[in-house]
């Protein structure tokens, strides 16, 4: 149950440095700093969308359109980070320069989300990991 709250975490993390990274790299993507529960509700509802849509749209794609089954992460991103951006409060705007922010937006978030998931569990996860290891070895 832990690693499952850590994991879910650990995805919540990431979901906030991949809107984070965009926030800094793009002129028109813009996070709203004046209230911190609209950046928090940006990151929850951004975070369960891509948790939701992922597995959909590739099963979506299998059946209708299989080569886009490598975009699928693009793809949700760019859901989900629609949804968060019409969210009145969520705390994420986008505006001038539109298409280009709505071009690398998702490619930014998607890429910093799939690198922070990747690398922040070896951080995180290996600790308690170890020590489980050392507490089994210490048991036997």
């Amino acid at each position: 149950m832990i690693i499952f709250l850590i994991r879910a975490l650990i995805f919540l993390v990431s979901a906030a440095l991949g809107l984070i990274v965009a926030d800094l790299l793009l002129p028109g993507f813009r996070i709203d700093w004046s209230t911190w529960w609209g950046f928090a509700l940006a990151i929850v509802i951004f975070a369960v969308l891509q948790s939701i849509l992922t597995p959909w749209i590739a099963s979506v794609a299998r059946r209708n359109a299989p080569a886009l089954l490598g975009g699928i992460g693009i793809i949700s991103t760019l859901v989900a980070l629609v949804v968060v951006v019409v969210i009145p409060g969520a705390g994420v705007t986008i505006g001038q320069p539109f298409v280009l922010t709505w071009i690398l937006a998702p490619v930014i978030v998607w890429l910093v989300t799939a690198l922070a998931t990747l690398f922040l569990p070896m951080i995180f996860l290996k600790r308690r990991i170890d020590d489980r290891r050392d507490g089994g070895a210490t048991r036997a």
